[in-house]
Protein backbone atom coordinates (compact mmCIF):
# COMPACT_ATOMS: atom_id res chain seq x y z
CA UNK A 1 0.00 0.00 0.00
CA UNK A 2 1.65 3.23 -0.98
CA UNK A 3 2.06 6.04 1.60
CA UNK A 4 0.20 9.57 1.20
CA UNK A 5 1.96 12.19 3.23
CA UNK A 6 1.95 16.15 3.90
CA UNK A 7 4.43 18.23 3.40
CA UNK A 8 5.37 21.45 5.18
CA UNK A 9 4.96 23.19 2.11
CA UNK A 10 1.25 22.31 1.83
CA UNK A 11 1.71 19.67 -0.94
CA UNK A 12 0.90 15.85 -0.57
CA UNK A 13 3.91 13.40 -1.01
CA UNK A 14 2.91 9.59 -2.83
CA UNK A 15 5.57 6.65 -1.47
CA UNK A 16 5.67 3.49 -3.12
CA UNK A 17 7.46 0.84 -2.02
CA UNK A 18 8.50 -2.59 -3.61
CA UNK A 19 10.52 -5.17 -2.29
CA UNK A 20 13.58 -5.40 -4.25
CA UNK A 21 12.76 -2.57 -6.20
CA UNK A 22 13.97 1.43 -5.34
CA UNK A 23 11.13 3.42 -3.71
CA UNK A 24 9.66 5.69 -6.12
CA UNK A 25 8.19 8.78 -5.20
CA UNK A 26 6.86 12.25 -6.37
CA UNK A 27 4.86 15.13 -4.79
CA UNK A 28 1.25 17.03 -5.81
CA UNK A 29 -0.44 19.70 -4.95
CA UNK A 30 -4.09 18.02 -4.31
CA UNK A 31 -3.92 14.65 -2.50
CA UNK A 32 -6.16 13.16 -4.97
CA UNK A 33 -3.40 13.45 -7.48
CA UNK A 34 -1.02 11.59 -5.24
CA UNK A 35 -3.63 8.47 -4.72
CA UNK A 36 -4.11 8.77 -8.66
CA UNK A 37 -0.31 8.95 -9.58
CA UNK A 38 0.24 5.80 -6.47
CA UNK A 39 -2.57 3.28 -7.73
CA UNK A 40 -0.90 3.75 -11.05
CA UNK A 41 2.52 2.94 -10.81
CA UNK A 42 0.96 0.03 -7.90
CA UNK A 43 -0.84 -1.08 -10.73
CA UNK A 44 2.37 -0.75 -13.65
CA UNK A 45 4.19 -2.91 -10.91
CA UNK A 46 2.02 -5.49 -10.63
CA UNK A 47 1.54 -6.15 -14.30
CA UNK A 48 5.94 -5.69 -14.38
CA UNK A 49 5.38 -2.80 -17.29
CA UNK A 50 6.88 0.27 -14.90
CA UNK A 51 9.56 2.21 -16.13
CA UNK A 52 10.79 4.65 -14.06
CA UNK A 53 11.28 8.16 -15.10
CA UNK A 54 13.06 9.80 -11.80
CA UNK A 55 16.32 9.81 -13.62
CA UNK A 56 14.69 11.73 -16.46
CA UNK A 57 13.20 14.17 -14.05
CA UNK A 58 16.38 14.59 -12.32
CA UNK A 59 18.43 15.46 -15.26
CA UNK A 60 18.24 18.33 -17.47
CA UNK A 61 19.23 18.19 -21.57
CA UNK A 62 22.15 20.22 -20.71
CA UNK A 63 23.64 17.92 -18.38
CA UNK A 64 22.84 14.85 -20.91
CA UNK A 65 24.57 17.27 -23.74
CA UNK A 66 27.62 17.57 -21.65
CA UNK A 67 27.76 13.49 -20.95
CA UNK A 68 26.93 13.10 -24.36
CA UNK A 69 29.67 15.68 -25.48
CA UNK A 70 32.30 14.08 -22.85
CA UNK A 71 31.33 10.17 -23.12
CA UNK A 72 30.19 9.15 -26.73
CA UNK A 73 30.53 11.43 -29.19
CA UNK A 74 35.12 11.63 -29.31
CA UNK A 75 34.22 7.65 -29.79
CA UNK A 76 32.00 7.34 -32.16
CA UNK A 77 31.91 10.27 -34.57
CA UNK A 78 34.96 10.34 -37.14
CA UNK A 79 35.03 14.09 -37.89
CA UNK A 80 37.02 16.43 -39.43
CA UNK A 81 37.99 20.05 -37.84
CA UNK A 82 35.51 21.72 -39.58
CA UNK A 83 33.01 19.32 -38.55
CA UNK A 84 33.97 19.22 -34.75
CA UNK A 85 33.20 23.06 -34.86
CA UNK A 86 29.85 22.57 -36.64
CA UNK A 87 28.71 19.79 -34.23
CA UNK A 88 29.93 21.32 -30.87
CA UNK A 89 27.54 25.02 -32.30
CA UNK A 90 25.00 22.56 -32.83
CA UNK A 91 25.52 21.50 -29.41
CA UNK A 92 25.38 24.29 -27.91
CA UNK A 93 22.35 25.78 -29.68
CA UNK A 94 20.46 22.65 -28.32
CA UNK A 95 21.74 23.70 -24.75
CA UNK A 96 21.19 27.37 -24.82
CA UNK A 97 17.18 26.83 -26.27
CA UNK A 98 16.47 23.57 -24.27
CA UNK A 99 19.05 22.86 -21.45
CA UNK A 100 17.03 23.90 -18.68
CA UNK A 101 14.65 21.40 -19.46
CA UNK A 102 14.39 17.98 -17.80
CA UNK A 103 14.27 14.70 -20.50
CA UNK A 104 10.85 13.90 -19.21
CA UNK A 105 9.63 17.32 -20.02
CA UNK A 106 10.97 17.52 -23.50
CA UNK A 107 7.85 16.29 -25.27
CA UNK A 108 6.79 16.86 -28.84
CA UNK A 109 5.16 19.47 -28.71
CA UNK A 110 8.14 21.26 -27.13
CA UNK A 111 10.32 19.88 -29.90
CA UNK A 112 7.83 21.16 -32.87
CA UNK A 113 8.13 24.65 -31.26
CA UNK A 114 11.96 24.69 -31.31
CA UNK A 115 11.75 23.46 -34.59
CA UNK A 116 9.00 26.61 -35.94
CA UNK A 117 10.89 28.80 -33.95
CA UNK A 118 14.41 28.41 -35.52
CA UNK A 119 12.41 28.15 -39.21
CA UNK A 120 10.42 31.36 -38.55
CA UNK A 121 13.73 33.35 -36.06
CA UNK A 122 12.95 35.03 -33.35
CA UNK A 123 13.49 38.94 -32.20
CA UNK A 124 16.69 38.07 -30.82
CA UNK A 125 17.85 35.48 -33.61
CA UNK A 126 18.08 34.86 -37.04
CA UNK A 127 15.63 32.29 -38.86
CA UNK A 128 18.04 29.61 -40.48
CA UNK A 129 17.59 27.02 -43.41
CA UNK A 130 15.75 23.56 -42.64
CA UNK A 131 18.84 22.12 -43.78
CA UNK A 132 20.47 23.09 -40.20
CA UNK A 133 17.43 22.21 -38.46
CA UNK A 134 17.24 18.88 -39.65
CA UNK A 135 21.10 18.64 -38.58
CA UNK A 136 20.35 20.14 -35.16
CA UNK A 137 17.01 17.62 -34.39
CA UNK A 138 19.05 14.73 -36.00
CA UNK A 139 21.72 15.56 -33.45
CA UNK A 140 19.16 15.97 -30.41
CA UNK A 141 17.62 12.66 -31.30
CA UNK A 142 21.26 11.08 -30.82
CA UNK A 143 21.36 12.86 -27.65
CA UNK A 144 18.60 11.24 -26.05
CA UNK A 145 19.05 7.77 -28.06
CA UNK A 146 22.47 7.70 -25.97
CA UNK A 147 20.38 9.03 -23.05
CA UNK A 148 18.07 5.72 -23.17
CA UNK A 149 20.67 2.90 -24.69
CA UNK A 150 23.96 3.71 -23.11
CA UNK A 151 22.89 6.12 -20.03
CA UNK A 152 19.91 3.49 -18.61
CA UNK A 153 17.51 6.58 -18.72
CA UNK A 154 13.78 6.05 -19.64
CA UNK A 155 12.42 8.91 -21.20
CA UNK A 156 8.44 8.78 -20.32
CA UNK A 157 7.19 9.19 -23.99
CA UNK A 158 9.84 7.89 -25.81
CA UNK A 159 12.58 10.13 -28.35
CA UNK A 160 10.17 12.83 -29.33
CA UNK A 161 12.57 13.75 -32.44
CA UNK A 162 10.74 10.75 -33.95
CA UNK A 163 7.50 11.83 -33.84
CA UNK A 164 7.50 14.93 -35.54
CA UNK A 165 7.33 16.10 -38.68
CA UNK A 166 11.01 17.28 -40.07
CA UNK A 167 11.98 20.23 -42.46
CA UNK A 168 12.12 19.07 -46.16
CA UNK A 169 15.15 18.81 -47.88
CA UNK A 170 15.61 22.46 -49.79
CA UNK A 171 16.20 23.03 -53.39
CA UNK A 172 20.29 22.95 -54.47
CA UNK A 173 21.44 26.65 -54.35
CA UNK A 174 21.87 27.89 -57.59
CA UNK A 175 23.08 31.24 -56.33
CA UNK A 176 26.20 33.03 -58.86
CA UNK A 177 27.21 36.59 -59.38
CA UNK A 178 27.98 38.32 -62.15
CA UNK A 179 30.81 39.53 -63.31
CA UNK A 180 30.46 42.56 -61.53
CA UNK A 181 29.62 41.27 -58.15
CA UNK A 182 32.27 39.13 -58.50
CA UNK A 183 34.66 41.99 -59.09
CA UNK A 184 33.48 44.02 -56.09
CA UNK A 185 33.70 40.92 -54.05
CA UNK A 186 37.43 40.55 -54.59
CA UNK A 187 38.00 43.91 -54.10
CA UNK A 188 36.73 43.14 -50.65
CA UNK A 189 38.50 40.55 -49.83
CA UNK A 190 41.41 41.95 -50.65
CA UNK A 191 41.16 44.87 -48.18
CA UNK A 192 39.63 42.09 -45.15
CA UNK A 193 41.71 42.17 -41.99
CA UNK A 194 41.69 38.46 -42.64
CA UNK A 195 44.79 38.19 -44.67
CA UNK A 196 43.54 35.12 -45.32
CA UNK A 197 40.45 35.72 -46.61
CA UNK A 198 40.97 36.10 -50.53
CA UNK A 199 43.87 33.68 -50.74
CA UNK A 200 40.74 30.78 -49.45
CA UNK A 201 38.08 32.30 -51.70
CA UNK A 202 40.77 32.13 -54.55
CA UNK A 203 41.33 28.30 -54.06
CA UNK A 204 37.93 27.44 -53.62
CA UNK A 205 36.87 28.98 -57.14
CA UNK A 206 40.18 27.32 -58.89
CA UNK A 207 39.87 23.81 -56.45
CA UNK A 208 36.49 23.77 -55.96
CA UNK A 209 37.14 22.51 -52.77
CA UNK A 210 35.10 22.82 -49.70
CA UNK A 211 35.83 25.08 -46.84
CA UNK A 212 36.48 22.60 -44.48
CA UNK A 213 39.20 20.77 -46.90
CA UNK A 214 41.06 24.42 -47.42
CA UNK A 215 41.09 25.15 -43.42
CA UNK A 216 42.70 21.23 -43.00
CA UNK A 217 44.93 21.08 -45.87
CA UNK A 218 48.56 21.35 -44.59
CA UNK A 219 51.59 21.99 -47.14
CA UNK A 220 52.53 18.44 -46.49
CA UNK A 221 49.80 17.52 -48.66
CA UNK A 222 50.65 19.83 -51.65
CA UNK A 223 52.79 18.69 -54.06
CA UNK A 224 53.85 21.77 -56.69
CA UNK A 225 55.59 20.09 -58.49
CA UNK A 226 53.05 17.22 -59.32
CA UNK A 227 50.38 20.46 -59.15
CA UNK A 228 48.23 18.34 -56.86
CA UNK A 229 46.56 18.39 -52.91
CA UNK A 230 46.24 14.98 -51.95
CA UNK A 231 43.23 15.19 -49.12
CA UNK A 232 42.73 12.55 -46.51
CA UNK A 233 39.90 13.54 -44.57
CA UNK A 234 37.16 14.71 -46.99
CA UNK A 235 33.09 14.86 -46.22
CA UNK A 236 32.53 11.14 -47.58
CA UNK A 237 35.33 9.39 -46.01
CA UNK A 238 37.44 8.93 -49.44
CA UNK A 239 40.85 10.42 -49.88
CA UNK A 240 41.55 12.01 -52.86
CA UNK A 241 43.27 14.23 -55.14
CA UNK A 242 42.76 17.82 -56.07
CA UNK A 243 44.62 18.88 -59.45
CA UNK A 244 45.91 22.76 -59.03
CA UNK A 245 45.04 25.22 -61.85
CA UNK A 246 47.89 27.54 -62.51
CA UNK A 247 46.24 30.26 -60.82
CA UNK A 248 45.89 28.34 -57.56
CA UNK A 249 49.43 27.09 -57.63
CA UNK A 250 50.44 31.45 -58.18
CA UNK A 251 48.14 31.74 -55.02
CA UNK A 252 50.15 28.87 -52.74
CA UNK A 253 53.44 30.09 -54.30
CA UNK A 254 52.79 33.37 -52.66
CA UNK A 255 51.10 32.20 -49.34
CA UNK A 256 53.85 32.14 -46.44
CA UNK A 257 54.35 28.92 -44.69
CA UNK A 258 52.49 28.67 -41.15
CA UNK A 259 54.87 26.88 -38.03
CA UNK A 260 52.11 24.36 -37.65
CA UNK A 261 51.90 23.73 -41.59
CA UNK A 262 48.25 24.56 -41.91
CA UNK A 263 48.16 26.24 -45.60
CA UNK A 264 45.53 28.54 -44.03
CA UNK A 265 46.28 29.02 -40.54
CA UNK A 266 42.73 30.36 -40.14
CA UNK A 267 39.77 29.56 -37.91
CA UNK A 268 36.11 28.34 -39.53
CA UNK A 269 34.28 30.92 -37.74
CA UNK A 270 37.27 34.12 -38.31
CA UNK A 271 36.78 32.92 -42.11
CA UNK A 272 32.87 33.12 -42.00
CA UNK A 273 32.83 36.43 -40.31
CA UNK A 274 35.18 37.61 -42.72
CA UNK A 275 33.72 36.55 -45.37
CA UNK A 276 30.01 37.58 -44.59
CA UNK A 277 31.48 40.91 -43.97
CA UNK A 278 33.17 41.72 -47.56
CA UNK A 279 29.83 40.43 -49.32
CA UNK A 280 28.15 42.65 -47.28
CA UNK A 281 30.63 45.76 -48.21
CA UNK A 282 30.33 44.62 -51.65
CA UNK A 283 26.52 45.46 -51.69
CA UNK A 284 25.48 41.35 -52.48
CA UNK A 285 23.10 39.36 -51.33
CA UNK A 286 22.19 35.83 -50.78
CA UNK A 287 25.50 34.43 -51.30
CA UNK A 288 28.00 32.08 -48.90
CA UNK A 289 31.40 30.38 -48.80
CA UNK A 290 29.85 27.33 -49.83
CA UNK A 291 28.65 28.95 -53.28
CA UNK A 292 32.14 29.63 -54.02
CA UNK A 293 32.18 25.64 -55.11
CA UNK A 294 28.89 25.87 -56.63
CA UNK A 295 30.73 28.73 -58.68
CA UNK A 296 33.52 26.53 -59.63
CA UNK A 297 32.49 23.89 -60.84
CA UNK A 298 29.84 25.73 -62.91
CA UNK A 299 32.78 27.25 -64.34
CA UNK A 300 34.10 23.82 -64.89
CA UNK A 301 31.06 23.22 -66.70
CA UNK A 302 30.64 25.56 -69.00
CA UNK A 303 34.22 25.39 -70.25
CA UNK A 304 32.69 21.59 -72.36
CA UNK A 305 36.33 20.30 -71.66
CA UNK A 306 35.25 18.05 -68.75
CA UNK A 307 33.44 14.94 -68.33
CA UNK A 308 30.78 14.58 -65.37
CA UNK A 309 33.09 11.59 -63.82
CA UNK A 310 36.10 14.14 -63.94
CA UNK A 311 34.42 16.69 -62.47
CA UNK A 312 33.45 14.28 -59.87
CA UNK A 313 36.64 13.27 -59.44
CA UNK A 314 37.84 16.90 -58.69
CA UNK A 315 34.61 17.53 -56.86
CA UNK A 316 34.84 14.68 -54.10
CA UNK A 317 30.94 14.26 -55.25
CA UNK A 318 30.30 10.29 -54.09
CA UNK A 319 27.52 9.98 -56.92
CA UNK A 320 26.90 11.35 -59.88
CA UNK A 321 23.67 12.07 -59.31
CA UNK A 322 24.87 15.28 -57.34
CA UNK A 323 26.43 16.86 -60.66
CA UNK A 324 23.15 16.76 -62.61
CA UNK A 325 22.54 20.25 -62.13
CA UNK A 326 25.66 21.19 -64.14
CA UNK A 327 25.07 19.59 -66.79
CA UNK A 328 22.98 21.44 -68.11
CA UNK A 329 25.88 23.63 -68.74
CA UNK A 330 27.46 21.55 -70.62
CA UNK A 331 24.61 21.12 -72.98
CA UNK A 332 24.80 24.70 -73.64
CA UNK A 333 28.55 24.64 -74.28
CA UNK A 334 28.13 21.54 -77.01
CA UNK A 335 25.69 23.29 -78.49
CA UNK A 336 27.20 26.23 -79.14
CA UNK A 337 29.57 24.24 -80.96
CA UNK A 338 27.06 22.49 -82.89
CA UNK A 339 26.23 25.97 -84.33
Amino acid sequence: MATIRPRESGFWQAIVRRRGRPQESKTFAARRDAEAWARKIESEIDRGVYQSAADAERMTLGEMITRFEAEYAPHHYRLRSDEKEAWRFQCQRLREALGDYSLASIDQRRVAQYRDERLAGTADRPAVSASTVRKELYLLSKILGFAEREAGITLPRGNPVAKIRKPADGKARERRLTADEWRRLMDECKTSRSPYLLPAVQLAVETAMRQGELLGLKWGQVDLDRRIALLGDTKNGEARAVPLSSAALAVLRALPRSIHGQVLPAERLTIYHAFRAAVLRAGISDFTFHDVRHESLSRLAERGDFSVLEMAAISGHKTLSMLKRYTHLQAEKLAAKLG
